[in-house]
């Protein structure tokens, strides 16, 4: 029987995406740092970099261990980057746990969207956590754990952005395909983690605006949006032991805007 604790103690992450200090991504690792986690955050840009810094120093004042690196994971060399420095920083031969959460998306009119868009918004989205698992599963022991932050805007028929819910569709179909390979040949779990509207950049400033009420009138659990916290605590679950039994789904953490 294994002991009732989310504890990480001694094991290592990378979490793409978590260079941004009110983000889901710096929500995730700093919940798996505050539990014993060694932490390799993730931006893409030059212009990030001052907010990586913010949520580096929040990392290492609980104590964890935390390295920060620039590079874009919708580029095979990019995601082979990660891997190398977050092995060389932590002097390790394994890394347990990976949490592909960065994406990109392009509101406007779908039909006047630029071919070089539309081929950003899957590589980042789709190729991009294909390119980390390639990179990281030969490093992961077994009970290693994959975690792909997806979207509820597939089961919405999101139309603000419709290619950023295509993307994320493709996203959770790879993860149950993915799943039996992953499990039987390497011990692992993956799973997506959807997440409905959170306060971070990416939603609207103005409380009273309609778009924002029109959002929260699709919560059930509570009259509200999403905090990153809400979503960062059902990573840490299935970043623990206690989700060993979970493979291949699509967990909707999004107040209830999505029964499945």
């Amino acid at each position: 029987m294994t002991p009732d604790t989310l504890s990480l103690q001694g094991k290592i992450a990378i979490v793409t995406g978590s260079g941004k200090e009110n983000g889901i991504g710096d929500a995730i690792a700093t919940a798996l740092a505050r539990n014993g986690c060694s932490v390799a955050i993730n931006h893409v840009s030059d212009d990030s970099s001052h907010r990586a810094a913010e949520v580096e120093a929040k990392i290492e004042s609980l104590g964890a261990r935390v390295v920060t690196i620039q590079a874009d994971i919708s580029t095979v060399g990019g995601a082979k980057e990660i891997v190398k420095r977050t092995l060389n920083a932590f002097n390790s031969s394994k890394i347990d746990i990976l949490v592909n959460n960065a994406a990109v998306g392009a509101h406007g009119v779908t039909l006047d969207i630029s071919p070089e868009v539309m081929e950003r918004i899957f590589r980042v989205n789709v190729f991009g956590p294909l390119f980390m698992k390639q990179e990281t599963v030969p490093f992961m022991p077994r009970g290693g754990r994959i975690i792909n932050t997806g979207s509820t805007a597939p089961k919405t028929g999101f139309v603000h952005d419709p290619m950023y819910a295509a993307s994320k569709a493709a996203m959770d179909q790879m993860t149950f395909a993915l799943s039996m390979e992953l499990g039987r040949k390497y011990g692992l779990t993956i799973n997506t983690i959807a997440p409905g509207s959170v306060k971070t950049d990416n939603f609207p400033d103005d409380p009273n605006s309609p778009a924002v009420q029109a959002f929260i009138d699709l919560t059930r659990a509570e009259a509200r949006a999403g905090n990153v916290e809400d979503i960062a605590d059902v990573v840490l679950f299935l970043a623990s032991e206690k989700s060993r039994w979970l493979t291949g789904q699509y967990i909707s953490a999004s107040g209830g805007v999505t029964g499945c």
